[in-house]
């Protein structure tokens, strides 16, 4: 009997491992703003944000998958079309204070690292390998989720 629940113990132990272990894995994403509205540098000069005003449910169930940590490209749409720089999620999704009604979620970003030079959506569209990217896909969905290997493409370019 003894053995039984040694083993059963040991099971347990892996068990509660590879979860901790998958839930720790990062993942990476890109975040969609008109500069004009909060731009790169108005992260950088706050420190901290609370990405806010989400209304799309999509987008919103990937703020909701974000995990503290989590790597984020920071885009400015519209009059750049341009990922300019690295964030991270600093805080989970919580409840957004900007939303009247219904169940909107933000979470707050912080500035990792300045692109020297900003990826164009033109060089993004040039790459073979991110053809099927959210950003080329779905172009109006302004949180998306990458893989890790087309995140770092994005930042080698």
């Amino acid at each position: 009997m003894r053995a039984i629940v040694k083993q059963v113990g040991a099971i347990v132990d892996h068990a509660m491992f590879m979860l901790s272990k998958r839930s720790a894995m990062k993942k990476y994403w890109l975040v969609k703003r008109e500069p004009e509205a909060y731009s790169w540098s108005d992260l950088v000069s706050d420190g901290l944000t609370s990405w806010t005003g989400v209304r799309n449910f999509q987008a919103r169930n990937n703020l909701r998958a974000m995990q503290k940590g989590d790597a984020v490209l920071f885009y400015h749409s519209v009059s750049e079309k341009a990922v300019v720089g690295i964030a991270e999620v600093a805080c989970e999704a919580y409840r957004d204070p900007t939303a009247k009604e219904g169940d909107w979620s933000a979470v707050d970003l912080k500035p990792v690292k300045a692109f020297k030079k900003a990826v164009t959506l033109e060089r993004i569209k040039s790459e073979p390998k991110l053809r099927e990217i959210a950003l080329l896909r779905n172009s109006r969905l302004s949180v998306q989720p990458l893989g890790k290997a087309e995140f770092e493409m994005i930042c080698r370019l």
